[in-house]
């Protein structure tokens, strides 16, 4: 991991979202303060970690680090909101969480969310800050774990495969089904294909 230089704090929670840009789903956030009594090797940002990997490392997170947290925006804040305001939402949510109240927050991107304590952005902080690199880690295998189970219930999707990121198997599905109780509307292409089965719908019944 390259040279992060930290702030003058005891204890640093780390915080990274997954799930800005499917169009089903929460928005997932995780908030991280490690212990550096108990170091945990591998820390890197989790898209580039193997699933086998990625799995290990969210075990061992979770059993050393001194607090995590998840936060969560589900899908009608997201369209009540817009994307932007229910990631920080969901930012607040997760730093809200932890049992251990942090010194510093360090935030994952180029903005912050409004905290109770002082914070800072740290563009790819993933890569850069190894409690980032934590709470990338659970955000990711909490949300892909949602995206099996959605995948149970709705397995003409692909969920489990795309993780409801707007693939061409993923739009071809919504034009053909229209959207899940889970879909953000206010996406466009949720908003388009649920507009052109609309349309379909409208035809077919001016036809008879």
């Amino acid at each position: 991991m390259a040279e992060f230089i930290y702030p003058n704090a005891r204890l640093i929670a780390g915080v990274d979202e997954v799930g800005r840009g499917p169009l089903v789903g929460a928005v997932v956030t995780a908030a991280v303060i490690l212990d550096p009594a108990q170091p945990i090797a591998g820390l890197a940002d989790s898209k580039k970690l193997s699933e086998k990997r990625r799995l290990a490392l969210y075990d061992e997170i979770r059993e050393k680090a001194l607090a995590w947290s998840l936060g969560r925006a589900e899908p009608e804040e997201i369209d009540r909101l817009n994307i932007l305001h229910a990631t920080m939402l969901a930012m607040q949510r997760a730093v809200a969480g932890l049992a251990v109240t942090p010194d510093y927050v360090l935030i994952d991107g180029n903005r912050c969310p409004e905290l109770p304590m002082p914070s800072a952005a740290v563009v790819k902080g993933d890569s850069l800050v190894a409690e980032i690199s934590a709470a990338s880690i659970i955000a990711k295998v909490t949300r892909d774990r949602e995206m099996a189970e959605l995948d149970v219930v709705f397995p003409q999707y692909g969920f489990a495969r795309h993780k409801g990121y707007p693939t061409a198997q993923h739009l071809a599905m919504l034009t053909e089904h229209g959207a899940t109780p889970h879909h953000r509307r206010s996406f466009a292409p949720v908003r388009n294909a649920l507009l052109d089965i609309e349309v379909t719908n409208l035809t077919a019944n001016r036809a008879r």
